[in-house]
Order: structure tokens, then sequence, then C-alpha cells
């Protein structure tokens, strides 16, 4: 474990604040929920992900989808690539995503682009192609994505829907967990 070198109170209500220089560096925003552990004497905080209770169901998803149309697909909560398949899946899984990601998430953007160019959606990663991008909200709130890449070839209007078809099958999926 990391020392950050940081003491806090708590408060007679037993909150604890964390430093808003933390929050930023662990991407930690303003009504975010987290997840206590504890180990032995050890309290361990950790930010809580609701894709990670329907992660098994989102990789048989992203393998059955990419095999019927053939272009790489990958699902994210808000903070990283939780599946992935196709000739991306090693570059992308278990990557940080981008600012531009969060902010699409955020928005709860769905769109596609359909001429050749740059883009970046994890940390440290960029490519060249054609995407589709489809938000996965449940229950009113933002909880990830859906990305389809094409590298070779455009990504045509049934594949552009499938990408929104796979955010809304999560989306039922996560409700119902």
């Amino acid at each position: 474990m990391k020392t950050t070198g940081i003491i806090r109170r708590i408060d007679d209500l037993g909150r604890l604040v964390i430093p808003k220089e933390l929050r930023r560096s662990l991407r930690i925003k303003n009504g975010e929920s987290l997840e206590i552990f504890v180990d032995g004497e050890d309290i361990i905080l950790k930010k809580y992900s609701p894709m990670e209770s329907i992660e098994d169901a989102a990789v048989k998803y992203v393998d059955s989808f990419n095999k019927v149309i053939k272009h790489s697909v990958i699902v994210t909560d808000k903070d990283k690539v939780i599946a992935a398949s196709g000739v991306l899946k090693k570059k992308y899984l278990g990557k940080s995503i981008t600012e531009f990601t969060d902010r699409s998430i955020e928005r709860r953007d769905n769109f596609v682009e359909r001429q050749k160019s740059t883009f970046s959606f994890v940390e440290g990663v960029e490519d060249f192609g054609y995407y589709s991008f489809s938000s996965i909200v449940s229950n009113g709130d933002t909880i990830g994505s859906v990305i389809i890449i094409s590298i070779e070839s455009p990504i045509l209007e049934h594949e552009e829907k499938m990408a929104v078809i796979l955010s809304k099958l999560l989306s039922l999926k996560f409700s119902v967990e």
C-alpha cells in the first residue's frame, strides 16, 4: 500500500474529508460512491463501479457482438475499460478512459464517426479509424459506454445500432442485478 502522508480527523458525525487533490488524481467526483472494505485493522476505500457487477455479462456480450460485426468492441465503466474483444482487446482492456470518453458518458452521448480520424478513448492509446459510441444509462444514471472501433472500414448504420443495442442490454442487465 502506498502512503500519501495525509492525515485527517474524523468529525463528530463520523465523516472524513478526502483532500481535493487526492479526489482529482483518483477521478472521484462529488456524489460518487465509494466501497468500504476492512482488512484486519485497515479500512480500505475503493471507487464503486456498478459495472463491475455485470462485467462477466459484458465480456460475453462483446465477444458475441465481435463475432457478428467483425469490429473491436469495448465496454467501459466511468473509469476504465472492463470488457474488450477483437484485434484491439490487449491494447484497450483495463486502461483508464480519457477526459473525452468521460465527458461523452456524462453527456449521455450516442454518436458515430464515419470519416476516418484520430481518436483516443483510453489514456496512452491513440488510433486512426472509425467508431461508434453509445453511453450506458441505467435508472437515470450514466454508468459507462459501449464503443465499436474499426481501423479498416467505416461503421455501417446497423453496426452503429448494435452499439446502442448493447448499451441498452447492459443497462437492463445492471438494473436486474
